[in-house]
C-alpha cells in the first residue's frame, strides 16, 4: 500500500510530494504503537497519506477541523477558493470536500472526522496518540495552543510532526517555526528530520 501521487494531486491542499512521503513513512512508524491525529484536515490531503498509512497498520487517525476554513482562505483573502463557499451557510465549508476524499481514497473505516475546533476537541481527550500533525491555524496563538493542547497526549516514541516550518521569514510565516523551536527546547523531543517544511519530532 503506498501513496497515489496522481490521485493525491487531485485533493485540495498544499504538501510537496517530498513531505507526503516523510509524512507517510513516519505515520506507518506510529500507527503500529496507537490512534494518530492530526490538527487541519482543510479537504483531506494530510488525510490520505497519514489514514493510507494507518489502514496498513489497521490503525485510526482522528482528523480535527472545524471546516470553516483557515485565516487566509476567507473572502477576500489570498488563498479564497469559491468552490469552497457553502451558499447555503454562508461560509466556507470544506467538509464536503474532505468526505469526498475519504470516500474516493477507501479511507471511511480508517479516519474518523471531528467537526470542531482543535480547543473544543482537545477539552476531554484522554487517549495516548502514537502522532500529532499539526497543520491548523497559523497565527502564533493557534499554533501555540495546538502545542499546548495536544503535545501531553503523545506518548513515548510517538511522532510531532509540524507542517509550513520555514527558516526564513521572507518565505512564509512563522508560528509553525516558532512551536517547532519551542517543542524542541521543552527537551521532550528530539528531531527525526525536516523534509522542506515538514519537520518530525520524536518523543523521548
Amino acid at each position: 500500500m503506498t501513496i497515489d501521487f496522481e490521485f493525491a494531486q487531485t485533493i485540495k491542499g498544499f504538501m510537496a510530494d517530498e513531505e507526503a512521503e516523510r509524512l507517510y513513512q513516519t505515520a506507518l512508524d506510529a500507527a503500529t504503537l496507537g490512534p494518530c491525529l492530526e490538527i487541519g484536515s482543510y479537504c483531506g490531503k494530510s488525510a490520505y497519506f497519514i489514514g493510507l498509512a494507518c489502514k496498513h497498520r489497521q490503525g485510526v487517525l482522528f482528523s480535527v477541523d472545524h471546516h470553516s476554513g483557515s485565516e487566509e482562505q476567507q473572502p477576500g483573502q489570498e488563498y479564497f477558493d469559491p468552490e469552497l463557499f457553502d451558499e447555503r451557510l454562508g461560509r466556507i465549508n470544506t467538509f464536503y470536500f474532505f468526505q469526498q476524499t475519504l470516500e474516493r481514497a477507501g479511507l471511511l473505516a480508517t479516519v474518523v472526522p471531528l467537526v470542531s475546533d482543535s480547543r473544543t476537541a482537545a477539552r476531554m481527550w484522554s487517549t495516548p496518540l502514537s502522532l500529532v500533525f499539526i497543520d491548523g491555524g497559523h497565527t502564533f496563538e493557534a499554533a501555540s495552543d495546538d502545542l499546548r493542547l495536544w503535545s501531553p497526549h503523545i506518548m513515548n516514541d510517538g511522532f510531532l510532526v509540524i507542517h509550513d516550518i520555514f527558516f526564513d521569514p521572507t518565505k512564509g510565516g512563522q508560528a509553525p517555526r516558532k512551536i517547532y523551536e519551542k517543542a524542541l527546547s521543552s527537551g521532550d523531543y528530539y528531531p527525526v528530520s525536516m523534509t522542506q517544511t515538514l519537520g518530525v519530532l520524536k518523543r523521548r
